[in-house]
């Protein structure tokens, strides 16, 4: 059975899969197969004794990943591996041993900052605006997740390494952050950061639960280790407690997220944390063609830690860029060329729009209405928030509890068709229509359920799916930003608004932020399989509208500023 588990991994996979004898890390390309590595790694170490199902930890970033790695890892006849994120890792612990040490509850977790920030802003008589509110949060996270004191993070505004929010000066910012916390200490609440702290500090200031918890996690497995922001790394480190069994893996071209603490430098020198430890490089991409895949190498070339990727699928067509007059003209284009991939076979579903920010996603969205194609955004309300959807959820789950009779597709489809899911498509686009499509999908899924299903288990998959934004598959086109994209994959991309200002972001001043839009470039390129389509604007208007360059990001793939 063990030696089965190797079959379908090739040689770099199976030395991921077998290696057990020091600290290995994985430096692992876009679409090189490091889930099916990993999860092959864990099977194979229970089944050849180097692993104890229930002593293993793996840990990645969110809750679908998490909840994927545990599918794909029971799929191989393992079960008892506990895959989890970081945050609940930590907070399962923590509502363990926190009684123990206070004699206390738990502190709730807030799920959001924003009502206690504006709570403090306004017993400061600080006035701002939305946008700046969110900004005032992010720089609370990311002191937090850096493990900073006030007089670090303050630091790092002085070296110029992080910027104050428009309109906030340094006595303001300090006087908010204290006032955060004590407001927040005084209604018994923590934050998401808190617990990653809180938990650190229980290990580091009790030995005793730090050896109990490291008798029960003896093996570590890390995924999306590019990711980690140093409070993380720490945690890991204390999980170790000097062990050096772990796994991590990580593409350090795939860095994204440093604005919100995350480093590829534990990646990246990993080696230098474990003299013994043996770095594998994955760099067989199973996922795009060879030109894409020409392009993504080229994107990437001299960023640390960049691995070279080798296309093994077939070319399937050249690259297709093109630079237009205006937004509009490049929204209407988009429209045509999606229209052009539907009537060659593909499904909406097939196909992605990406853009840099959400606000160039606007006018492509209504270019692919007008041109009567279903639209999907992706980073809004998310699908099992929509009211239809929880009003739909809520009636499935009742329906369960009531045994009522039928079959489950036949159930499921009386339930939506009274919600408002019709025979035939809505004639027009808009919210009408996005909750009919809501609908259909669910309906969808109990078709696809499985024969012999019941309701009972319909109804707990879908509360499995919320609980880890496991969302259906929409017969529309996906329009989202590259970092919502990241993680996914569609048939065909459209990567638009590849001018100067708008991809790199026209913020992206320093040489850093310029690597890092670098990086997010990358990213989505690697997003297509079969075709990448590239394209830009030289003005947002016809009239009066500022002259935009071409994106120096496409120049090293060979192409010019005329776009033809």
């Amino acid at each position: 059975m063990s030696d089965a588990l190797l079959d379908s991994l090739n040689e770099r996979q199976r030395l991921v899969a077998t290696t057990f004898d020091a600290p290995v890390c994985v430096m692992a390309g876009a679409g090189t197969g490091k889930t099916r590595a990993i999860t092959h790694r864990i099977a194979y170490g229970i089944h050849t004794g180097h692993y104890q199902a229930d002593q293993v930890l793996a840990l990645t970033f969110t809750q679908k990943a998490a909840q994927e790695m545990a599918t794909r890892v029971r799929a191989l006849g393992v079960n008892r591996v506990s895959s989890r994120t970081f945050h609940s890792a930590a907070l399962r612990q923590l509502q363990h041993f926190w009684p123990k040490l206070t004699d206390g509850f738990l502190p709730e977790v807030v799920a959001s900052k924003a009502s206690v920030i504006a709570h403090v802003l306004e017993t400061l008589h600080i006035e701002v605006d939305q946008a700046v509110l969110r900004d005032l949060a992010s720089e609370i996270e990311w002191r937090k997740v850096k493990a900073f004191t006030f007089e670090e993070y303050f630091q790092q505004i002085d070296q110029g390494v992080r910027t104050l929010p428009p309109g906030v000066n340094a006595q303001s910012m300090l006087a908010v952050m204290e006032t955060y916390e004590k407001v927040k200490d005084e209604r018994r609440r923590m934050d998401f950061e808190d617990v990653l702290l809180a938990t650190v500090g229980m290990l580091e200031s009790e030995p005793a639960i730090a050896e109990r918890v490291r008798a029960t996690y003896r093996h570590f497995v890390v995924d999306e280790y590019q990711d980690v922001s140093p409070i993380q790394q720490r945690l890991v480190d204390l999980w170790l407690g000097g062990s050096g069994d772990v796994c991590v893996v990580g593409d350090a071209s795939q860095t994204i997220y440093t604005f919100a603490g995350a480093t590829s430098d534990y990646l990246v020198r990993f080696g230098e944390a474990y003299p013994d430890a043996r770095v594998i490089r994955l760099e067989d991409n199973y996922r795009s063609s060879q030109d894409i895949i020409n392009a993504a190498n080229i994107s990437i070339h001299g960023q640390p830690g960049a691995v070279e990727l080798t296309a093994k699928q077939p070319q399937t067509s050249p690259l297709i860029y093109a630079a237009h007059a205006t937004d509009q003209d490049e929204a209407t284009w988009i429209a045509q060329r999606v229209g052009q991939f539907l009537a060659e076979g593909y499904s909406p579903s097939d196909i992605a729009v990406l853009h840099r920010f959400s606000a160039q996603a606007l006018l492509t969205d209504g270019a692919l209405r007008a041109a009567g194609i279903s639209v999907r955004s992706q980073g809004g309300t998310r699908f099992f928030d929509q009211p239809h959807v929880k009003r739909a959820v809520m009636e499935i789950r009742g329906a369960a509890v009531a045994h009522t009779p039928g079959l489950l597709h036949q159930v499921v489809a009386d339930i939506l068709f009274g919600l408002g899911l019709t025979s035939d498509e809505p004639e027009h686009g808009g919210a009408t229509r996005s909750a009919w499509e809501d609908l259909l999908a669910l309906r969808d899924l109990a078709e696809n359920f499985g024969e012999g299903r019941t309701l009972e288990e319909f109804s707990e998959e879908l509360v499995r799916r919320a609980q880890a934004h496991d969302e259906p598959t929409m017969q529309s086109v996906t329009l989202a930003t590259v970092h919502a994209a990241k993680g996914q994959e569609w048939p065909v991309v459209c990567v638009v608004g590849l001018s100067e200002g708008q991809f790199p972001i026209s913020y992206a001043d320093t040489p850093e932020a310029i690597a890092e839009e670098q990086r997010l470039f990358y990213v989505a390129i690697t997003r297509a399989r079969e075709h990448l389509v590239l394209s830009w604007a030289k003005r947002n208007r016809s009239h009066g509208g500022a002259e935009r360059n071409m994106s120096r990001f496409l120049t090293p793939l060979g192409i010019h500023a005329e776009g033809r």
